[in-house]
């Protein structure tokens, strides 16, 4: 097209670039974002940043938000919100180390742990699908009420336990070493790639995109909305439970007071990941890599020597500006 002596692109051209331009950011920003977070600390700490022993200590570390952040990325996707996921892992650590001090084979309380985290997030369901409360109101009033319970189930102290094959799930030198990660590592494996594969080849994965995306056309296609959403806390429940299970295995007590605003963290790795608050899109591999670029700040940024202050408002403007941005690409 001609404008006076100016020759402009088709508008249709112009719109087909920037679609692609936006798609390609959707894929790849978060690895962009990753790759930039590994060079800025390789640069300011060559030495160790990327050394063998930092690497797998960043895996270890990732292990807790990135199976919390399994479950959350279900959550969102469906346009939904868990506040209570930092207590749901205190309770779990609590659950475990009793289970243990009264004696109980380790495996029965690796279960009970989980299933501690599962029957937090079916409470969740069913406040948010029977009572009709919006999920932000309901899993903070549980934020509150799992903290107390876990609370009290401790007697308002740490929870002691003897040893167990559960300790050594999160060793960075595991036994035997030709596991080379931790177990806990390998679990958090496991688990992206079955909750990836749910995601992409079952009714249920579309079922969660589908709600997410317009919960009334949902309803008008025939999903049980209510049903899938019951579903969805529940399975967030069970890896809130895996998480505090590895925090339980990290710390070697059940601690009442433990992740105290690890909800924060773990939402904004679904959200750097380019999961959005809006519903309706999101990705296990996003959600991951959104894990792993909090663990490589704050391993960072510990190497470097910046205060622990510095850090919480480095990852709260990350968050911010990775809203910012979801907002402001649904607007388009």
């Amino acid at each position: 097209m001609e404008r006076g002596n100016k020759i402009m692109a088709p508008p249709a051209a112009g719109a087909a670039q920037t679609g692609k331009l936006r798609r390609f950011f959707n894929v790849f920003g978060p690895f962009l974002g990753l790759a930039l977070v590994v060079v800025l600390f390789h640069c300011l700490e060559p030495d160790t940043f990327l050394s063998f022993y930092n690497l797998k200590t960043v895996a270890t570390q990732t292990v807790i938000v990135a199976l919390g952040a399994m479950g959350m990325t279900l959550i969102i996707i469906s346009g939904g919100i868990d506040l209570s996921v930092g207590s749901v892992i205190a309770l779990s650590t609590v659950a475990a180390a009793l289970g243990l001090d009264a004696g109980w084979n380790p495996l029965y309380c690796f279960a009970l742990g989980v299933f501690a985290g599962g029957a937090c997030g079916l409470l969740n369901g069913l406040i948010i699908t029977r009572l009709k409360i919006v999920p932000f109101i309901a899993t903070l009033g549980m934020f509150s009420v799992v903290r107390g319970v876990a609370m009290y189930l401790a007697d308002e102290q740490k929870v002691d336990a003897p040893r167990s094959w559960i300790d050594s799930l999160m060793d960075i030198n595991p036994e035997p070493s030709w596991l080379v990660l931790p177990p806990g590592v390998w679990l958090m494996i496991f688990a992206a790639l079955l909750v990836a594969g749910m995601l992409r080849y079952t009714a249920f994965g579309r079922y969660v995109f589908g709600i997410g995306s317009n919960e009334a056309t949902a309803r008008l296609c025939g999903i049980k909305v209510e049903r899938v959403k019951l579903g969805i806390y529940a399975l967030a429940g069970i890896f809130t439970g895996l998480a505090g299970t590895m925090q339980y295995s990290r710390l070697t007590v059940g601690d009442p007071t433990v992740a105290m605003g690890l909800e924060l963290d773990i939402i904004a790795a679904v959200v750097i990941g380019g999961g959005s608050l809006s519903g309706g899109a999101g990705s296990v591999l996003g959600s991951m890599i959104g894990a792993f670029i909090m663990a490589f700040l704050k391993n960072g940024c510990d190497l470097v020597g910046v205060p622990n202050y510095v850090q919480k408002i480095i990852i709260g403007v990350i968050v911010v500006a990775a809203v910012a941005v979801d907002q402001l690409r649904h607007r388009k």
